[in-house]
């Protein structure tokens, strides 16, 4: 009944009785999302009359009813396959501003409209695959980019700008040709990195170094919802960025991992949504060359090395060995560098481990991400080794026994999902330099043997990178221990089927191998 008696004045009433029988089923059905199919025709009809209407002299309210509506009616996949045409897709782009290149955006009056013609097309694209065709052949994708750079640095059109950022992840995400369109013909990681920059209010004070006010008021909800659609689009732009070959695009690359580092470290005004900009950030730098991830760190400023610093060098006993460094604004130093953006991504990962779920989709993509950057970066694999495997004390329990970040590690080496327990062993096993023996001794020989297996390492040795020959200095607990390691070692069956240390039995299998080969 609803649907007939808006239809009915749609078809034949003026724009005040237009608007408030529209407003009147809005309301009714704002949180609808499952339509019933016995009135699938009539809303249909009234998707078509609500064109019909926009196409009309009719005031802003009005507008903004009919498209509000048709937003609602836009959830049903069915309802769009006869009004998903060229001219009613038109009808949109105009409404949005995305037709007139040279139109500016300064009645304030026209934003509820630009807004809602957004949302309409956010849902058509989506739900339609004649609209993401319509999409190509309209070109909406570079209308969309020439509307961010309409609102680039302008204030209270934050709405418009995160939809205008919804629809081109949408676009991204279902067409792998825009996507190349967006990164080449239409510069799209330079227009998305500005985006960003702009909604983190970013002050350089070097090439690749931002100013961070750690006392400042946490990002506004607007300017965060905006990042996070930037942050999700400028991935499906990235998503093949591994294939680097110019300077111009190192330089690029570099600044956006700068914008990320800046990322990191700010709020969200809850932090649920600090969590939601956080996760995006780290799943964008996945993108970015490793290379061009020294940018995460960077030296200290004059502010910072001036400032009356924190060090652990005067503990008492052997805990003069540890050499982290904490400022007062809770900067992370580690050999002259600020290291805030590596803790921040392992605490990040520390809180995904405890979340205790969805370990491929929430922790994979931050361990492989500090993986990569330990194993290219020197002071990153030193900063995360202090962290993550300090000087070993307590050699009493199991590895996997305890609350401290290697604990947990140590237990996901052996967890169900094969990807999560081998990210996980390599993570470690990069942090010790790819040396089994150093691997071995933070973790037990058997949570390591899954990796070792696979790398063909049970006898001992190490992987194929290249690390710096820096000391690993052992504690005196784990000196006195150490002796008493020789009780738990790998073995193996020798020929006549006794137990034997693993390596003498491969010793002895390829003796017999050379024996036979021999052998006439």
């Amino acid at each position: 009944m609803d649907e007939e008696r808006a239809l009915y004045i749609v078809r034949a009433g003026e724009a005040g009785a237009i608007e408030r029988v529209l407003r009147d089923y809005s309301d009714k059905h704002r949180s609808t999302f499952k339509f019933e199919s016995t009135d699938e025709d009539k809303r249909k009809k009234l998707c078509e009359g609500i064109f019909k209407v926009l196409i009309k002299d009719i005031p802003t309210t009005c507008q903004v009813s009919c498209l509000e509506v048709l937003r609602i009616l836009s959830r049903d996949k069915k309802v769009l396959v006869p009004v998903t045409t060229k001219e009613n897709m038109q009808i949109l782009l105009r409404l949005a501003k995305l037709n007139e290149l040279d139109d500016s955006l300064d009645k304030v009056s026209e934003f509820p409209v630009i807004v809602e013609s957004l949302k309409c097309l956010c849902n058509i694209v989506f739900n339609s695959q004649m609209a993401q065709q319509l999409s190509l052949e309209l070109n909406l994708a570079a209308k969309l980019c020439n509307l961010l750079r309409k609102c680039k640095d302008r204030k209270f059109i934050s709405d418009i700008k995160c939809f205008d950022l919804r629809l081109l992840f949408l676009l991204s995400l279902l067409h792998t040709d825009i996507r190349s369109q967006l990164r080449y013909e239409l510069q799209g990681l330079p227009l998305l990195t500005q985006i960003l920059e702009s909604a983190f209010s970013i002050k350089w004070t070097d090439e690749y170094e931002s100013a961070i006010d750690h006392n400042g008021p946490p990002l506004s909800p607007q300017e965060t919802d905006c990042a996070i659609e930037a942050l999700k689009a400028l991935f499906n732009v990235t998503v093949d960025s591994w294939k680097v070959h110019k300077e111009s695009d190192s330089h690029q690359f570099r600044v956006m991992a700068a914008v990320l580092r800046h990322c990191l470290l700010i709020v969200g005004p809850t932090e649920e949504k600090t969590e939601e900009l956080h996760s995006n950030a780290v799943n964008l730098l996945s993108n970015v060359p490793v290379s061009c991830l020294d940018v995460l760190i960077c030296p200290l400023t004059h502010e910072e090395t001036a400032q009356e610093a924190t060090t652990l060098d005067e503990l008492p006993g052997d805990k003069t060995t540890e050499k982290e460094t904490v400022l007062k604004n809770s900067t992370m130093v580690y050999n002259g560098m600020n290291m805030e953006a590596i803790h921040v991504l392992l605490s990040f990962m520390e809180k995904r481990i405890d979340k205790g779920s969805s370990y491929r989709e929430g922790l994979t993509p931050v361990l492989s991400l500090l993986t990569e950057c330990s194993r290219a970066h020197r002071n990153i694999r030193k900063f995360l080794k202090d962290q993550v495997l300090p000087p070993l004390r307590d050699v009493t329990n199991r590895p996997e026994v305890g609350s401290t970040v290697r604990n947990k590690l140590v237990r996901l080496m052996t967890h169900v999902d094969l990807g999560v327990k081998q990210i996980a062993a390599e993570f470690l096993f990069v942090l010790c330099k790819e040396r089994v023996d150093s691997l071995l001794k933070y973790t037990g020989y058997g949570n390591a043997a899954g990796l070792l297996a696979a790398r063909g390492l049970l006898a001992g040795g190490r992987g194929d990178n290249w690390y710096s020959e820096d000391e690993d200095t052992d504690t005196e607990e784990y000196k006195n221990a150490k002796p008493k390691e020789e009780l738990l070692k790998p073995m193996g069956l020798k020929p006549d089927g006794t137990i034997t240390p693993l390596e003498e039995a491969l010793n002895q299998y390829s003796v017999i191998e050379e024996t036979s080969s021999d052998t006439d």
